[in-house]
């Protein structure tokens, strides 16, 4: 389970601060695919990214009792220096996973070829966000993280996507930021619908993409 209490998250704005979140409570059981939903700015992705660790909140606390993926939209943990073969190399070890697996797996998902011999600092953003796809998914966790990731790539790849996350893994949990309201319809059973700088839930999907739509 995944419980977000009374979470608040202001960023330095110049000489004052800006609050992004403002006592946001969410609650994440196992088997949950949460939808969050709300306009550019909304403060999606920085709830996703206090969910998974990668930044703290500045007050309320986020308990974790389920393993949770990285952000899957967020490639910032990548050492740029390295190629794709030594981040995972450095993931594998980092989560005790026989390497050679992982290698086979990051191969065959991003299609990259001999661009996994590349430093990542020369990849393009599709690129590292195939790789960051890949490598959380080489890892096998109780709950996802994701943002926008799904809306990467092409057409072969978004379906590559879709099916390693909903269809092998239909009974993980799923926290899902997302502007496309048809993945939600179709893969979420709950949902929040953020705006100015709080969250509203919904047990009812329509009712909140209904709701978002005319924000």
């Amino acid at each position: 389970m995944i419980i977000c209490n009374n979470i608040c998250k202001s960023y330095r704005h110049g000489a004052s601060y800006k609050q992004v979140l403002r006592n946001v409570d969410l609650v994440v059981n196992p088997g949950d695919r949460v939808a969050l939903l709300g306009r550019n700015g909304a403060g999606k992705s920085t709830l996703i990214k206090l969910i998974g660790g990668v930044e703290m909140p500045t007050s309320g606390n986020i308990k974790r009792t389920m393993s949770l993926s990285w952000p899957l939209g967020f490639a910032g943990g990548f050492q740029g220096s390295l190629t794709g073969y030594d981040n995972a190399r450095f993931i594998a070890r980092i989560y005790d996973r026989e390497y050679k697996e992982m290698k086979a797996f990051v191969e065959d998902f991003t299609e990259m070829g001999r661009q996994l011999r590349m430093p990542v600092k020369t990849y393009s953003s599709g690129m590292r966000a195939r790789l960051a796809f890949a490598l959380s998914l080489a890892i096998e966790f109780d709950c996802y993280l994701i943002d926008e990731i799904i809306l990467v790539g092409d057409q072969n790849f978004q379906r590559k996507c879709q099916y390693e996350l909903f269809e092998k893994r239909k009974d993980r949990s799923m926290i899902l930021a997302s502007h496309s309201t048809d993945v939600v319809r179709q893969f979420c059973n709950r949902a929040y619908v953020i705006h100015n700088g709080q969250a509203e839930a919904y047990d009812d999907v329509s009712l909140a993409v209904d709701v978002y739509t005319e924000l």
